[in-house]
């Protein structure tokens, strides 16, 4: 049976009006973007990225602070890259962009022995070009697409591997403090975005570095989450715990003074401490 076009517009309208929300609704909670910045949006040619840029754009019509974007693309040389593609989509747009060509793939074959993982360098390398762009550029905030899904996937790999409370933050500072990163995505999940893509038919170009290894233990974590995505609210509720911290629950005695900590006595007389009491 033939879907109804109407019903279909009516969808991919509400899921666009959804991702909005998603995306004002983090940039005002964190203050990812004020008025006067101009945000170099990191377009890697992937549905994240893509969608990225698209709801930026949206936004910037509506805002009621004024800022600039500029797309930008950093070609890594990998066999097979579609070099034209990102261009002249961002020609047909309108969009303003800058296309950095750096060899990193080939660094990054020759110093990775064949199977091991290598997200670590390559965006290490990205990184350091990009921030690299960004003050050539002018710009103010670099828009990275990293979206929900990919926070929690940190967190758990913090937790089971690093032993760290840990994930993305949605807006950092640079080592050197002269950048600033912001998320605009963190509060959408990556099963939306598939959709969005979709619907928007985005040129989207593959990654044969980091993408194409299927045993990262990223994947094995992202396929836990969808397995307790089936769970209503699991997911959700997870997200949420990470803006409700409470350190005075946790084992951290850098965030929180245990030691100093003693009951209120009326008659301001305090309870011994602990090597008295063993006296």
């Amino acid at each position: 049976m033939t879907a109804d076009p109407r019903k279909l517009e009516y969808e991919e309208n509400k899921l666009a009006k959804r991702l909005r929300h998603q995306v004002g609704q983090a940039i005002a909670d964190f203050g990812m973007i004020v008025d006067g910045d101009k945000v170099m949006v990191c377009l890697s040619g992937g549905k994240d990225s893509h969608a990225l840029l698209d709801v930026l754009l949206s936004l910037q019509k509506k805002s009621p602070v004024s800022f600039d974007l500029i797309a930008v693309n950093l070609d890594q040389k990998q066999p097979g890259f579609p070099a034209r593609v990102l261009p002249e989509y961002l020609e047909n747009r309108g969009v303003p962009f800058r296309i950095v060509e750096q060899d990193t793939y080939s660094v990054v074959k020759r110093v990775i022995p064949e199977g091991k993982t290598m997200c670590g360098l390559c965006s290490r390398l990205r990184r350091g070009a990009l921030y690299r762009v960004a003050g050539e550029l002018g710009a103010t905030k670099i828009a990275l697409g990293h979206h929900r899904d990919d926070i929690l996937a940190t967190f758990f790999l913090n937790l089971f591997h690093q032993g760290k409370l840990k994930a993305m933050p949605p807006k950092l500072v640079s080592d050197d403090g002269r950048h600033v990163v912001i998320r605009p995505l963190a509060y959408v999940c990556e099963e939306d975005l598939s959709a969005y893509s979709k619907a928007r038919d985005f040129p989207i170009i593959p990654c044969t570095l980091c993408g194409s290894q299927e045993n990262l233990q990223r994947k094995q974590i992202g396929r836990m989450l969808r397995e307790w995505e089936k769970e209503p609210g699991r997911i959700e509720s997870i997200l949420r715990a990470l803006t409700d911290v409470v350190p005075s629950h946790l084992l951290d005695r850098r965030l929180f003074d245990f030691a100093g900590l003693n009951p209120s006595v009326a008659d301001g007389i305090k309870e011994p401490l602990f090597a008295e009491i063993e006296g």
